[in-house]
């Protein structure tokens, strides 16, 4: 796999600054980008998520040169979208939502025509090499028709890197891709971001995103409402839980673990909570100890990345309805 050259190479793959779109309509105008600035390093796996209507597919096609900006500046690999067009779109490859692909096309017609569009030499041309990375080198001359829906997913992400970009972009990828193909897919990406590509992913699998991603941003009502490393913004939950399953049946909580708001989970488990800024296991541990209960099992549960977007975004859209009574 061809990796990204260390020569002249740029601290953000994509910055934007003050990044506003507002469509006007009739009907009444709506800013679906709101001063958005974002600065998004090279070679990392970033994560843009939001719920629908957030603004991350005026983003992205902004970015990709298919909607025009209202205001603000856009470069990608240090090329502005607007003065320096055609740099900035050869540096990026978007696989978009949708499954645009002819149907009498295959894969191998599609690659092709795909990296003519963007003026690659035939010599240069690494049609069968990404066919066989996606695992569609065997589909090769089948039509596009013929392919699953996860396989034709996988084409996108192969067209999108016919002109070895060092961006790629990922707009809901797994949509309706099953667990396997998911996992092949994944597979390659990860390797393309080892070899240096910068992946910009936006999913509403939230899972996948706190599994792949090394940086996040929340966007909400076209606002950037957090951003930040992936281990800074679990922090934000301050929450666990400290389930404990014991000998025999519970007939009642000791009173020394009232402090941890105890509960029965159970005949034989309790479960007790804490804030881990403020508690520290080997408190609580103690106390267990204290209590004689004779534990068998200790186990943890931990707020994830899903209870961080639904808490930002319900603040942020609680805090709006606040400004508008206001």
């Amino acid at each position: 796999m061809t990796s990204i050259s260390n020569h002249a190479m740029p601290d953000y793959a994509i910055e934007v600054e003050g990044l506003t779109k507002l469509y006007k309509s009739s009907a009444g105008d709506k800013l679906a980008l709101d001063d958005v600035s974002l600065k998004i390093p090279r070679g990392s796996f970033f994560a843009l998520l939001g719920p629908n209507g957030a603004g991350k597919s005026t983003f992205i096609n902004i970015l990709a040169g298919l909607v025009r900006k209202s205001g603000g500046t856009a470069k990608i690999w240090g090329h502005d979208i607007e003065s320096e067009m055609r740099a900035a779109r050869c540096a990026i490859g978007i696989v978009p939502q949708e499954l645009n692909l002819d149907a009498f096309f295959t894969p191998r017609q599609a690659m092709e025509l795909q990296a003519g569009l963007y003026g690659v030499p035939k010599s240069e041309r690494r049609t069968d090499e990404i066919l066989a990375a996606i695992g569609l080198l065997d589909k090769a001359d089948s039509y596009a028709r013929s392919l699953s829906g996860g396989m034709r997913r996988r084409l996108l992400v192969g067209k999108a890197m016919v002109h070895t970009p060092p961006v790629l972009v990922l707009d809901e990828p797994t949509a309706g891709v099953d667990i396997e193909l998911r996992q092949q897919l994944w597979a390659y990406v990860k390797e393309l971001n080892k070899a240096g590509v910068t992946i910009v992913l936006t999913t509403h699998y939230l899972e996948e995103a706190e599994e792949l991603c090394d940086e996040i941003a929340i966007i909400n009502k076209g606002k950037v409402i957090a951003h930040e490393d992936k281990r800074s913004l679990l922090r934000r939950i301050d929450r666990k839980t400290l389930i404990l399953t014991v000998s025999g049946e519970v007939g009642r909580i000791p009173d020394g673990l009232a402090a941890w708001g105890a509960e029965m989970k159970g005949s034989n488990q309790i479960a007790l909570h804490y804030r881990p800024s403020k508690t520290q296991m080997a408190e609580i541990l103690n106390a267990i100890h204290a209590s004689g209960l004779a534990i068998t099992d200790l186990s943890t549960e931990e707020g994830d990345l899903e209870d961080i977007f639904l808490m930002l975004t319900r603040e942020n859209d609680k805090n709006l309805a606040s400004e508008k009574a206001a």
